[in-house]
């Protein structure tokens, strides 16, 4: 396995068009994280965050320059190729958690083992994960019932079971009370240093960024640094 960075963008451009209106999302944003990293990316709502994150994971393309995962070179693969990548690599968290509704814990957490062709019992250290996110007990509940902070530890156990390189989280504890939010980033910064996950976190809030080793800013479409 590479030692270098796990994460390299150069360049980044992206630009959306809105009837007849081009929205440009991001301006030549450049970003190199280290492997296992945790990295918090701030900044005001239409700063490129999102936009970026869904880039390194392989849910868009850059309408112009390059962004390289574990040395691959996303803008030269195929779309098979990027499938693979968000299946197998990168693990996702979303501030609305995402879980199918009509599904228990347990079995949202199963089909994302699924997608990527690996049905079966869970291994040795995804069970010791079950144990430090605190939802063993929870598992055979839908949803519905679920505590918002119980549906967020949920959606971070479906994103690590594939035992992803990266983790990308936008915005995970942005429907979440105060005491919630800090368990949830405690949570992250565990998994960060017990398990060496790379973690990428998007965040406006100051208290949420303090949890990362490192912040970077994003103003009109471009990272302008610590």
């Amino acid at each position: 396995m590479s030692n270098g960075p796990i994460i390299e963008a150069r360049d980044l451009r992206k630009v959306y068009h809105v009837g007849d209106v081009d929205v440009h999302a991001l301006r030549g944003a450049n970003l190199t994280v280290a492997r296992g990293e945790f990295l918090c990316v701030a900044g005001p709502s239409g700063s490129g965050k999102s936009t970026l994150f869904h880039i390194l994971g392989g849910l868009t393309s850059p309408t112009a320059g390059t962004v390289r995962v574990e040395g691959r070179d996303l803008t030269r693969i195929s779309d098979a190729e990027r499938t693979e990548l968000r299946k197998t690599r990168v693990g996702f968290v979303f501030q609305k958690y995402n879980l199918l509704p009509t599904l228990t814990a347990a079995d949202n957490i199963a089909i994302a083992r699924h997608i990527a062709g690996r049905a079966g019992a869970a291994d040795a250290a995804f069970e010791e994960t079950l144990t430090l996110l605190g939802i063993r007990q929870r598992l055979n509940h839908k949803p519905s019932k679920l505590s918002g902070g119980e549906q967020q530890r949920v959606a971070i156990a479906r994103a690590v079971v594939n035992h992803p390189a990266i983790l990308l989280a936008d915005e995970p504890t942005g429907n979440l009370d105060s005491e919630n939010s800090t368990a949830v980033l405690a949570l992250l910064r565990d998994l960060n240093e017990r398990l060496g996950q790379t973690i990428l976190l998007i965040t406006h809030d100051p208290n949420v960024a303090s949890y990362a080793h490192r912040l970077v800013h994003m103003l009109d479409g471009r990272v302008v640094g610590a």
